[in-house]
This record gives structure tokens, sequence and C-alpha cells, in this order.
């Protein structure tokens, strides 16, 4: 059985990939390093054992047509994509060329050539928009729903941004791939994935990104970094352990799964908002952090937090990594890359 890793060098490709070595699995990875840090994590993997690695872009629909001509795919898992709603307003073209272009092709060559194949998709919370219909209640260091804490998947579809068009668009062709071609796609719909091997930007990965800036006010007392909005905003944090485990569960569960979508995050018991982060960071750092407010960005959702129940039904799969947990592996991680 051949596993294919689109986006396999990335943060939640090379955790991925890693583990699939690690079971003994045959994987071939196909990446065109595009984010900070991706040939490094090649070499990482590499040295975890033997894979098939191909330097490639899955807007090229012939790259990802040659993979599938010279191996016998049986489980996509389809990760490369543009992930950051920043970078989609400044160049909106490149984001939907990556995003729906990239996964079209990915269809394609399974509809084509493994028409068996598992295809999981890494979608986004996103895709519903700003959440307009969730009543929420200021608290000092959060915004708390009114009623249910997590959004279930019946959660209505908004698409705002160029982002959140491009993935919409790209889990909706997964779902309608599967009810008129049959295809064995599997939509998650993720919140915050962070942990070990993320490269965290200002605009992509904002566990690490802040981890990032409570080290450096340790070096200096009087650092200061950007945060918009204020400050309040909740999200599920899901660990990377947690995030592969689901995967792999896709793909094992897939006669159930297949043409549905799921919320996929840490869960409310794992939500956290940025100062809620800060406050954690500057206990465990011994800090004070000093965050300059900016406007909010567009169409950022005030609450994010997944409801799992329906991963945990179809899937048999709950998160297992506690925030704190979690959290202690980044700052890890950041210290580690640092002493490098």
């Amino acid at each position: 059985m051949a596993y294919l890793v689109t986006g396999g060098c990335g943060f939640v490709g090379s955790n991925l990939t890693a583990e699939l070595i690690r079971q003994g699995k045959k994987v071939i990875v196909l990446d065109n390093f595009t984010r900070p840090g991706t040939p490094t994590n090649l070499q990482w993997l590499r040295d975890r054992g033997e894979f098939s690695f191909y330097h490639a872009d899955t807007r090229n629909a012939a790259d990802v047509e040659s993979v599938f001509r010279k191996h016998k795919i049986d489980c996509v898992f389809h990760l490369a994509g543009q992930v950051a709603m920043t970078t989609s307003l400044e160049n909106p073209r490149r984001d939907f060329e990556v995003n729906v272009l990239g996964s079209i092709n990915v269809l394609e060559a399974v509809r084509l050539l493994a028409p068996e194949a598992t295809v999981v998709y890494a979608s986004s919370n996103k895709v519903y928009g700003e959440l307009e219909n969730c009543v929420l209640r200021e608290l000092p260091t959060r915004w708390e729903p009114e009623g249910a804490k997590g959004i279930d998947e019946h959660a209505r579809l908004e698409f705002f941004t160029p982002y959140g068009c491009s993935k919409g668009a790209a889990d909706q062709y997964m779902l309608e791939y599967a009810r008129n071609f049959g295809v064995n796609a599997v939509v998650f719909r993720h919140s915050t994935i962070y942990g070990g091997r993320q490269i965290s930007t200002f605009d992509q990965g904002w566990v690490g990104w802040f981890c990032q800036q409570a080290m450096q006010t340790a070096a200096d007392p009087a650092h200061t970094f950007t945060m918009n909005g204020d400050g309040k905003q909740v999200r599920d944090l899901l660990h990377v352990s947690d995030a592969v485990r689901c995967y792999l569960a896709a793909h094992d569960h897939v006669q159930q799964a297949k043409g549905q979508a799921f919320n996929i995050g840490g869960g409310y018991e794992n939500s956290m908002s940025l100062r809620e982060l800060f406050l954690h960071l500057e206990q465990k750092l011994r800090v004070r952090m000093h965050p300059v407010t900016l406007p909010w960005r567009a169409n950022d959702q005030k609450y994010f937090v997944a409801d799992n129940s329906k991963a945990t039904r179809f899937l048999q799969w709950r998160p297992q990594t506690s925030k704190e947990a979690g959290i202690a592996d980044a700052i890890a991680w950041e210290q580690e890359r640092r002493a490098t």
C-alpha cells in the first residue's frame, strides 16, 4: 500500500510522513519547497528512513499525473496548499491556483488513475466565514459563546476572503467528487494545529509565533510585537500528533467517512485566546510580554472551537494531547531550533 503526501515537507506533512515511515509504510512525498524550512524537513525525513520524493507542484497536472503513473497510490493526504489569509489578499490568483487548481489536479489524477484510493483533504474553519449566528459575550480574557461551546458541521458555509473562497471551493470539490464520481474523499475542517517542526510566521502558526515572541522577550525584556484585534479571539489547539492520528484514522475508516466533512480541533477543553496564551507563556518563561494592538484582520472569527463528536463517531478519534503539554512541546521545539 502506497501513501502519497502532498506538501509532505511542510509542518503537518513532515510529521505525518515521519509517522508513516515509522510504521514501515511505502511513502511518496510531493513538495515544491514554497514554505520556510521545507528543505530542512526533507533532510530530517531522510534521516528517519526510506521514501520517494518528488520536487513538484500540484498546480502542474503533469507533475501530479506522473507520480500516479509511477506508483500504485492507495491513499492521498492532500496537505499542499496556500495556508495564509493575508497572503491570499496579496495574491489572490496564486491562492486560487494553489488551493483550487492544485486540488482539482489531485482529484482528477485519483479519478482517472487511482479510483479506489482514499483522499484526505486539509480544509479550514475559514469556510464558515465570521460565524455571525454564534452569539458571543465578552469576558476579561476571551470571547465566549452563549450557547453550545463547539461548532459542528451544520454551521452555515460562508466563504470570506480569497483564502476562504479557495479553501471552501476545494472543500466542496472534494465532496462533489465523492458524490458524482465515487472518489473516497474525506474533508477535515481544521482549527489551529501546532507543535514541533512548525516554522511559524507572523501570518501563519500563531501559537509558535507567540512562543517565539515570548522567548525574544526573555532575551530582551523591552521587546514588543503586534497582534491583530483585541487578543480575546479563541481557537481550540490541536497538537500535530493528534492531527496525524486523525488523518490515519480517516483512511482506516474510509468506508464510513467517505463523502463526509469533519470539524477537527482540540475541543473546548483545549481552547485558548491570544491573551490566555500570553498569560500562560509569561508564567512558564517568567517574562512580561508587550503586545501592540493592530486592527482586526479581515473577517477574523472571534471564536472557533470544533465540535469533534462527528469525528469521534465516524473515525473513533479524539484528541489526547492537552494544551499545556502541547505548548511545552512547541516551546521545546523553538528552543531546540534556536540552539542549532
